[in-house]
């Protein structure tokens, strides 16, 4: 064999060589796949599911499997919903909703359902459709947890068979119409009204009694001022009469006399008084007590 023949011999083995180490390298290329954490990979082969490949490093067999679908679990939001409803008490409101989700089984969210928004916006309006018929408009304005509590729990129960968990279901706002929010006003201002006439009545009654209980208070304390006096009047009256019982009427008209003097000087220090004067007996009374008080010393 010449020299020209063994370079092209070479040559030749070099290429396949070269065709070879380049086919592995698109054939590894082709068969590894890196999958983000936010994502998840639909795989199927000849145009059936085989796998759903998770975060990290997959391996796939090249031109028979293929990446047909890349889904995001991350969670989504959808955009703010609004829908009539009709009370049990036949009023009509105006619901706005958000719903918060995230796809946790994308095959079957892939192979089950095609437009995932619109499907949960549909079963949404519905399931608020029906839990406010259920409600009066009093109940919608105050039980606004329970609602959201309901709506999210049959919400979760319909979407479950899509691979979609609901994370959140929120009630932002409850809008009633014209006639309705006017009607409700003029309820309110009336029920203002009843609970001032309420509390000024309750205030008069309270005063009332206080008033009562004062002048209760007032009879009590004069009943036990009188009684305080009638015992010692009553002892007074025992005093005096032990002491006639030990002194005989001596001690008696010495009383008597005494409670005379202290009258008259009494009335001899009133303001204005330049004068006083005596009648007979009231100095037959001080002779008297001068008597007594000298047989007394």
């Amino acid at each position: 064999m010449n020299p020209l023949e063994s370079m092209v011999n070479a040559l030749q083995s070099n290429i396949v060589l070269i065709l070879l180490a380049f086919l592995i390298i698109v054939f590894t290329l082709l068969a590894v796949r890196i999958v983000p954490q936010s994502q998840k990979y639909v795989v199927e082969r000849f145009g059936r599911l085989r796998a759903v490949l998770g975060p990290g490093i997959n391996v796939i067999i090249p031109l028979i499997d293929r990446v047909a679908h890349k889904i995001s679990i991350l969670e989504r939001q959808l955009p703010t919903m609004t829908q009539d409803a009709i009370t049990s008490d036949n009023a009509l409101v105006q619901v706005d909703t958000s719903v918060f989700y995230r796809i946790t089984e994308p095959e079957k969210t892939v192979y089950r359902i095609r437009d995932v928004d619109a499907a949960i916006q549909t079963t949404v309006a519905g399931i608020v459709r029906s839990e406010i018929g259920k409600m009066e408009l009093d109940q919608v304005q105050s039980n606004r947890g329970q609602l959201i509590t309901a709506t999210r729990q049959h919400l979760a129960d319909q979407v479950d068979d899509w691979g979609i968990e609901v994370t959140r279901a929120e009630i932002l706002d409850v809008n009633l119409d014209q006639a309705t929010r006017a009607a409700m006003l003029q309820q309110l201002n009336a029920e203002r009204a009843r609970r001032a006439h309420v509390t000024e009545a309750e205030g008069k009654k309270r005063a009332v009694e206080l008033q009562a209980e004062a002048d209760l208070y007032a009879a009590q304390k004069q009943s036990e001022a009188r009684r305080v006096q009638a015992d010692a009047e009553a002892y007074a009256t025992s005093v005096v009469a032990e002491a006639i019982a030990k002194n005989g009427l001596e001690a008696a008209q010495y009383q008597v006399a005494l409670k005379q003097v202290e009258a008259l000087v009494s009335l001899g220090k009133g303001e204005g008084k330049q004068t006083v004067v005596l009648p007979a007996s009231a100095l037959d009374a001080f002779g008297e007590a001068f008597k007594l008080l000298k047989g007394r010393g």
